[in-house]
């Protein structure tokens, strides 16, 4: 009797290891923006070659900085999607940005994901955060970019009601994983289309919105945007990227 319970706690354990690595390269290797992309903006159809950078979690006292700088060496501007628990930590860093012309977008408070919230609680988190980037930079947010891309159709409609278009991404260079330069760039080049929307992290770490290390990003920027220009690629905010959509 005991050996059998022993066998079955171990097959227990090695089921629990198995699930824990599946979703670990589900989230990995897998885009799950995918699959909520109806009725959002992730790409634009466009005759002309331009790309939309835009990065998430931020702002950061460590990395969106650098990330401002390499981004004003190549003379591109981008669009972050922030968090308001971090525009409130971190004002400055958060002014730099709209100082510096890049577009802003609202990325919730703190991170949780909007699969859990109730209409009142989504409602608080956008609002919020609305708030504190309105007075801490002067820029009034119309984009909203759930965290993990975890949203609802009913989510989507709130949104509406709130003023916001939804904006998710056709191309994930996944930095939050530690993939080097090199592999991003490769991997980027590899299916980019015009009228893409790139996303990029300037925070957030695998478990929690704030940490992670964004050197690889950092470095990205400058080869990526060489590049791509190479190929006759423009960079351009989102708001810019949607005046440049052919209209059906």
């Amino acid at each position: 009797m005991l050996n059998r319970s022993k066998r079955i706690f171990i097959v227990l354990i090695i089921m629990v290891i198995l699930i824990i690595l599946a979703v670990l390269l589900f989230t990995i290797f897998f885009d799950q923006a995918i699959i909520v992309r109806k009725d959002t903006i992730y790409h634009i159809q466009s005759n002309q070659k331009v790309v939309a950078l835009t990065f998430d979690d931020g702002p950061s006292p460590i990395w969106t900085p650098q990330i401002l700088d390499a981004l004003k060496a190549v003379n591109v501007k981008a669009t972050f999607f922030m968090l308001g628990m971090h525009v409130q930590r971190y004002p400055e860093i958060a002014r730099r940005v709209a100082d510096e012309g890049h577009e802003i977008g609202n990325h919730t408070y703190d991170h949780h994901g909007l699969i859990y919230y109730k209409p009142e609680e989504l409602n608080r988190q956008i609002k919020d955060t609305e708030r504190v980037i309105l007075n801490v930079t002067g820029e009034k947010t119309k984009y909203f970019r759930p965290p993990k891309a975890w949203i609802t159709g009913q989510e989507k409609k709130q949104l509406i009601d709130l003023g916001y278009e939804t904006v998710l991404w056709s191309l994930n260079s996944k930095d939050w994983v530690t993939f080097d330069d090199r592999y991003i760039i490769k991997y980027i080049l590899h299916h980019l289309r015009p009228g893409d929307i790139i996303l990029f992290h300037d925070s957030g770490g695998v478990f929690r919105p704030e940490g992670g290390n964004r050197k690889e990003t950092v470095k990205t920027i400058p080869h990526l945007v060489q590049l791509l220009r190479e190929r006759g690629y423009r960079f351009v905010t989102i708001s810019e990227l949607l005046k440049l959509q052919i209209k059906k």
